[in-house]
C-alpha cells in the first residue's frame, strides 16, 4: 500500500526562506578580533593538536600503538612473506624495462616499501616497480643515454655507461619526489581525478602493449636498439622481422618454457584465489630453474645467453642524483608523476572501500613523494603502487601496512647475501616474466562491450586514448587521452538541451513532457529546465533554446514594443480628449491593443528552473539579465526556481535584481507555478483596461 504526502505551506520565495530559515548575521562579516589575534588563534598549537598533526603526517604513529597482534599479525606476516617473493624477480625484471641493470630494481623494491608504511594510508597497497613507470622511464633513459649498437666496450666503459643510465632514472625518482611534494603543500590530490576510469584502463592495456614489444627482443636474444618517441611499437617491430634470422634458439627455447609454465600457473593463482591460502610463487620458482640449469649447464658460453651477471651485495652510498639532467626531464616527468599518483590513489581506494577504512589522497602524495625523494638517494627508479603485487597482498590476507615490513625482510635477504647467486640467470626469463605480468591488463579487453552499453562517449574515450598509446608514445598518448576526455565533458555541457516540464495530474511533480506523455503544460505558462552550468562556453546554446521555446524573436519584441507606443500615445490622447469632455469611440482596450498580435497559445510567463544549474559565471548573468529584458519588452513574467546559493549570489552581484523582483525568485518550482496561477486568476478578476 503506497504512502501518501501531504503539506499545507505558504509560497515561499528566495527572500522569504531566507528571512525564516537562514542564518542570522552577517555570513561575511570578519571574525571579531584584531588581526595578530586571528593570526595568533590559527598558529597556537596544543599537545593534542600536535598529537594529531603528527599522526595525520606520519600515520605509522597513529595505528602501530594499536596494532592487534594477535588477530592481524599472522594474515600481515603471510602476505609480506609471498609479496617479498614476488617482488625479487618482478623488480630484476621491471629494471630491464627502465634500461638499468637488474639490482637497482632489487634497491626500487626494497626503500619505497619501507617508507610507505610508514607514511602511508592504505592498508593493502604494495608499492615498488611498476610496470607502467618503468616503460616511461626507460624510454627517457634511452634517448639520453643510449646503448651503442657495439657492445664490445670494456667493463670499465660499461660501468660508466650504466652509472649514467641510473643517474638519469635516479634524476627522474628525485624530480617525480619533489613534484609530489609540491602538490602535497599545495593540496593539488584532486588532480588525480582527470585520469577516468576509461583513461586508466585504456592507457594501462596500451602501454601493456609497448611493455610486451619492448621484451620480443630480450625473449629472442637479438641484439637491438631500443626505440623512443612515436611509432614506436612498429619501429620495434620492424626491426624484430628483419633480424628474425639472427635469433638465439635457445633463447627462444627458454622463453617458450617458461611461458608455457608460468601463464598457466597465472591462471591457477586467478581461478582459485579464494581457495589458494598464497598464490604459487612461480616467478621465483622460475628465476631458481632457470638460474640452476644455466650454471649446471654452462648456457652462457656454450649459447651465447645474455645473463643478468653481478648483483652486489649491499647497499649502495647515499648519493644526490645527477642534477644537470633535471631540465632535459621535466616534462617526462610530470608525465611519470602524474600517472603514478593516479594509480596508486586508484588502488588504495578501491581496496579502502572494498575493507570499509578511508584514505587521505593528500597524504598519498607525501607519501609516494617521500618514497620516491628518498629512495632515489640509493639509486632507485621511480616507483608507485603496483597493480599485480597489491592484488597479491590483500588475496593473501593482509590487515595493514605492517605487512610491507615483512616484504622488505624478504628483499633484504637477497640483497644483503642472496643476491649474487643469481649470476647466472637468462635474461629471457625475466622478459617472459614482464610479458606474464600484464596478463590482468590484456583482459580489460572485456569491459568494452559493457562499456558501449553503458555510455557511448566513455568507449570512445576508451578507444581515442589506447590508439593515441598505441601509436604515440607512452607520454603523449596519455596528454590526447585526458585531452579528449575533457573536451566531451565541455561538449556535454556546451550541448544540453533545454526541457520543457509540465505537471503530473493532482501532484506537485514537474517532469519533462517529451518523455513524460501524460505530464501536461499549463496554459499561459511555459516552465523551462536545464541541467548544466551557464557559461561562455555555452551561453549562446541556452538563449537560442529559450528563444526557440518560446517564440522569443527580435520581431515579436519589436511588435510588442510598437503597440506599447501606441498605448500609451492612446492613452495621451484619451486624456487629451476626456479633458476636453469628448468621448472617443474608436479607442480599444489595453489588452486588445497588446493582444492583437497574440495566437491561441500566447506566454504570459515562464519558470526557468534553475535546480540543475550547478554554477554560472559573469556571461551566464548577463544573459539573464538579457533575457529578463527581453521577456519583459516581449510582455512575458519572467521567474526564477530551485537557484542554489552561489549561482543566486552571481546573479544579485551581476545586477539582476534591477530587472527582476525579488518576489519573483523561488525556492521551488511549485511556488512560481502557485503564485504564476493565483497571480493570473487575480489579474483576470479586474478591468481590462489595467496592464501589469
Amino acid at each position: 500500500m503506497s504512502s501518501g504526502v501531504s503539506v499545507r505551506r505558504g509560497v515561499l520565495t528566495e527572500e522569504q526562506f531566507s528571512q525564516l530559515f537562514g542564518e542570522e548575521g552577517d555570513d561575511d562579516a570578519a571574525p571579531a578580533g584584531s588581526l595578530w589575534e586571528r593570526v595568533r588563534r590559527r598558529c597556537s598549537c596544543s599537545a593534542e593538536e600536535l598529537r594529531r598533526a603528527l599522526v595525520a603526517r606520519v600515520p605509522v604513529a597513529g595505528w602501530l600503538p594499536r596494532y592487534k597482534l594477535r588477530r592481524w599479525l599472522l594474515g600481515d606476516l603471510v602476505a609480506g612473506l609471498t609479496v617479498g617473493i614476488v617482488h625479487i624477480p618482478q623488480g630484476m625484471a621491471f629494471a630491464l624495462l627502465t634500461s638499468v641493470a637488474p639490482i637497482y630494481g632489487l634497491y626500487t623494491s626494497f626503500f619505497p616499501v619501507v617508507l610507505y608504511m610508514i607514511f602511508g594510508t592504505g592498508r593493502h597497497v604494495s608499492t615498488g616497480t611498476f610496470a607502467i613507470l618503468s616503460l616511461m622511464t626507460g624510454s627517457v633513459v634511452e634517448r639520453l643515454v643510449p646503448r651503442p649498437a657495439n657492445l664490445n666496450y670494456t667493463s670499465g666503459l660499461l660501468e660508466a655507461l650504466e652509472e649514467r643510465r641510473i643517474g638519469v632514472a635516479s634524476g627522474i625518482a628525485f624530480l617525480v619526489g619533489i613534484i609530489m611534494v609540491a602538490m602535497f603543500i599545495l593540496q593539488l590530490g584532486f588532480l588525480s581525478t582527470y585520469l577516468s576510469e576509461p583513461i586508466v584502463k585504456a592507457f594501462t592495456n596500451a602501454a601493456a602493449f609497448h611493455v610486451m614489444i619492448s621484451q620480443i627482443q630480450n625473449m629472442l636474444g637479438l641484439p637491438l636498439p631500443r626505440f623512443t618517441g612515436s611509432f614506436t611499437i612498429f619501429k620495434t617491430l620492424a626491426s624484430v622481422f628483419k633480424a628474425l634470422s639472427m635469433t638465439n634458439i635457445a633463447e627462444l627455447v627458454i622463453s617458450c618454457l617458461c611461458l608455457a609454465v608460468l601463464l598457466p600457473i597465472k591462471e591457477i593463482n586467478t581461478r582459485f584465489r579464494s581457495k589458494l591460502r598464497t598464490p604459487i610463487p612461480g616467478e621465483i620458482a622460475m628465476v631458481l630453474l632457470a638460474t640452476g640449469i644455466t650454471f649446471a649447464s654452462n648456457l652462457e658460453s656454450r649459447f651465447d645467453i645474455q645473463i643478468v651477471g653481478q648483483l652486489p651485495a649491499g647497499f649502495p652510498r647515499p648519493t644526490l642524483p645527477s642534477m644537470e639532467v633535471l631540465p632535459d626531464v621535466l616534462g617526462d616527468t610530470v608525465a611519470i608523476t602524474f600517472v603514478g599518483y593516479a594509480v596508486s590513489v586508484s588502488l588504495a581506494m578501491i581496496y579502502a572501500e572494498k575493507h570499509r577504512y578511508t584514505i587521505d589522497p593528500n597524504q598519498e602524495l607525501l607519501a609516494h613523494g617521500i618514497s620516491n625523494l628518498i629512495s632515489s638517494l640509493f639509486k632507485c627508479f621511480p616507483n608507485s603502487a603496483t597493480l599485480a603485487t597489491t592484488n597479491i597482498l590483500e588475496s593473501a590476507g593482509a590487515n595493514t601496512q605492517l605487512s610491507g615490513f615483512f616484504t622488505a625482510i624478504v628483499v633484504l635477504v637477497v640483497l644483503l647475501w642472496v643476491g649474487p647467486l643469481f649470476y647466472y640467470l637468462p635474461k629471457a626469463v625475466l622478459a617472459c616474466i614482464n610479458v606474464v605480468s600484464l596478463r590482468q591488463m590484456f583482459l580489460q579487453f572485456q569491459d568494452l562491450p559493457q562499456l558501449w552499453r553503458i555510455s557511448r562517449i566513455d568507449f570512445a574515450v576508451w578507444i581515442i586514448t589506447w590508439l593515441a598509446v598505441i601509436v604515440l608514445n607512452v607520454e603523449l598518448g596519455l596528454a590526447v587521452g585526458v585531452l579528449f576526455s575533457m573536451m566531451t565533458v565541455i561538449c556535454r555541457t556546451q550541448r544540453v538541451e533545454c526541457a520543457v516540464l509540465g505537471r503530473a495530474s493532482n501532484t506537485e511533480i514537474y517532469r519533462p513532457v517529451q518523455q513524460n506523455g501524460k505530464c501536461s503544460e499549463i496554459p499561459g505558462l511555459k516552465i523551462l529546465s536545464y541541467n548544466a552550468p551557464v557559461y561562455y562556453g555555452n551561453r549562446n546554446f541556452f538563449k537560442e533554446a529559450v528563444s526557440r521555446l518560446l517564440g522569443l524573436t527580435q520581431e515579436k519584441i519589436r511588435k510588442r514594443e510598437k503597440a506599447q507606443k501606441a498605448l500609451e500615445e492612446g492613452r495621451a490622447d484619451d486624456i487629451s480628449i476626456i479633458e476636453n469632455g469628448i468621448a472617443n469611440p474608436v479607442y480599444l482596450p489595453d489588452r486588445d491593443v497588446l493582444d492583437s498580435d497574440s495566437g491561441p497559445e500566447d506566454i504570459k510567463s515562464v519558470i526557468v528552473n534553475c535546480s540543475g544549474i550547478i554554477f554560472i559565471d559573469v556571461a551566464g548573468a548577463r544573459l539573464f539579465i538579457q533575457m529578463c529584458i527581453e521577456c519583459n519588452k516581449a510582455g512575458i513574467r519572467l521567474y526564477l526556481a530551485g537557484c542554489n546559493d552561489s549561482v543566486l549570489k552571481t546573479l544579485k552581484c551581476s545586477g539582476l535584481m534591477e530587472h527582476l523582483s525579488a518576489q519573483h525568485v523561488f525556492v521551488t518550482v511549485h511556488d512560481a507555478v502557485v503564485y504564476v496561477e493565483h497571480t493570473t486568476e487575480a489579474l483576470d478578476q479586474k478591468t481590462s483596461t489595467v496592464w501589469v
